[in-house]
């Protein structure tokens, strides 16, 4: 049971709920925090004094003021009005996320809502509950209204909902899961959707597959390194200490230990060969620049996932409500970009590396596009193509969402971050760079297993094992496409983890 208490969550956390379904609890302190805050509310409504969003209007008609018997009305239409997101629907991890990261913001305390929201919040999760969420609508200020609303509305019992493998209404979903909807207080409907936990969301889960995906690519880069006959000498410490980006070390160090031993590095070690191309000899300077990008993502992600998103804020320490603006998600829409770029670099060095393998001219005797009767049988032909094409469709999603702001509300939100689009964005390059390391390892498993009877390094040998578990050796055309598809998959989910791993310092991996 992993508990909740607004500061603690982690990505592996974040993954053991949203992906592996574990159930989730509020941490002891929780309560008391959220009664605090809520006091805070009922004194201000009691007093008459105007509170955003409470009892006024929202946005551009912040000003209008709300009559108390329309209270509980003004929340139940915010989340009806602001559902008007579109598109494809988030999958259930991405849901799961969403509502994990919107009940710890809840969790700090300072929202001003009561502990049965938060506790159904959490319920939904814990009894499989998921919410239909549209992923487009959202500008990522004043939060992820739109698709946040979408879930919000499930708590109220409207909506629409998945359950046990059925989309039905958010009322039969509840009443099937044994659980009953929520009559919203005031604040609530806001604190709901006041939030950056779409974007959050679905970049954290992006980073979480990133890792196993980047690791895969190291992988992949062993098999072409040996494959093409190319030297670890530039990969020397001593070279990595003088230009000391932790990324680049960390790179060098898993491409030594991954091909340790090997009887391929060890036949050319004297050649006349000085230098290698760039994405050889550069792999630990380019990938190296990614990993460090890639950690502080993860450092923006994680303080984002533990922090109180919503407006006004409310402090029990001098009874005050906050009009602030932490609903923004710039630091998310900016480091979001920052992914997408880096992913998209590993992919295209990649891809270079493919190239090199399948152009008889330039890999030091392979034979043409890594098959045995070239002219024949077109090999491997295709599969860089492919790697060529979704590389270049990764530069084209590599555009910045985060400077494209948009005014939205009449006027009133003047800037906006445009962070669900750079996180969706850079869930795209991912997807593809899975693909071209599926084509990488499918090419470099090829070019190894030409230089038989010379053995791979132990790292090496360990991915060519996992690779041809997946896609057997390519002897005569056939179609590749499921294979490159089947592979992709397995990198996502970090299958060639087992053959990664244990060849990497704990410090070493991404």
């Amino acid at each position: 049971m992993i508990e909740l208490d607004g500061k603690g969550l982690t990505l592996e956390l974040l993954d053991r709920v949203a992906t592996g379904g574990e159930p989730v609890r509020l941490a002891a302190s929780v309560p008391a925090a959220l009664a605090r805050s809520r006091g805070v509310i009922d004194r201000a409504l009691a007093s008459g004094a105007p509170v955003y969003g409470v009892n006024t209007g929202f946005g551009e008609l912040k000003n209008r003021h709300i009559g108390e018997s329309d209270l509980a009305r003004l929340q139940l239409n915010l989340l009806r009005s602001h559902a008007a997101g579109v598109g494809r629907p988030l999958g259930a991890a991405e849901v799961r996320a969403l509502g994990l990261l919107r009940a710890n913001s809840l969790a700090v305390g300072v929202s001003g809502v009561r502990l049965e929201l938060v506790e159904l919040v959490l319920q939904l999760l814990n009894h499989r509950v998921h919410p239909v969420v549209p992923e487009q609508g959202s500008v990522g200020a004043s939060g992820d209204l739109a698709p946040l609303a979408h879930f919000a509305l499930v708590l109220v019992g409207e909506g629409r909902a998945e359950f046990e493998g059925h989309v039905q209404s958010g009322a039969e979903s509840l009443a099937k899961a044994g659980l009953a909807p929520i009559t919203l207080a005031p604040k609530e409907g806001l604190a709901l959707i006041n939030g950056t936990q779409l974007s959050t969301g679905v970049l954290a889960l992006t980073l979480v597959r990133a890792g196993r995906v980047v690791r895969a690519a190291l992988g992949a880069n062993a098999l072409s390194l040996e494959g093409l006959l190319g030297s670890i000498r530039a990969f020397d410490p001593r070279a990595m200490a003088v230009r000391p980006h932790p990324g680049q070390g960390r790179v060098a160090r898993a491409l030594i230990a991954l091909t340790g031993g090997s009887g391929i590095v060890a036949s050319h070690a004297d050649c006349d060969r000085i230098q290698d191309p760039y994405s050889l000899r550069c792999a630990p300077q380019v990938m190296g620049a990614s990993l460090d990008a890639l950690a502080y993502a993860t450092a923006v992600v994680v303080r984002e996932m533990n922090s109180a998103t919503d407006n006004p804020l409310v402090f029990h320490d001098g009874d005050e409500v906050i009009s602030s603006g932490n609903f923004h998600a710039q630091p998310i829409g900016l480091v979001a970009d920052h992914v997408a770029a880096a992913l998209s670099e590993v992919g295209a060095i990649a891809e270079r590396r493919l190239d090199l393998l399948t152009d008889s001219k330039r890999s030091n005797g392979l034979p043409a596009f890594l098959t045995p009767n070239p002219g024949l049988n077109s090999g491997l032909m295709l599969v860089q193509y492919t790697a060529a094409a979704l590389a270049s469709e990764n530069k084209t999603l590599c555009f910045p969402a985060s400077v494209d702001s948009i005014p939205t509300s009449a006027g009133q939100e003047d800037h906006v971050s445009m962070a669900p689009t750079a996180a969706r964005k850079a869930r795209a390059v991912l997807e593809n760079l899975a693909r071209i390391v599926a084509c990488e390892l499918i090419a470099g498993a090829q070019a190894v297993e030409f230089r038989a009877p010379l053995a791979p390094g132990r790292g090496t040998q360990a991915v060519l094992a996992a690779v041809r578990a997946r896609v057997p050796r390519v002897t005569e055309d056939r179609p590749l496409g499921d294979a490159i598809e089947a592979l992709a998959q397995d990198v996502l989910a970090g299958a060639l983890d087992g053959a990664i791993k244990p060849h990497l310092g704990e410090g070493d991996l991404p």
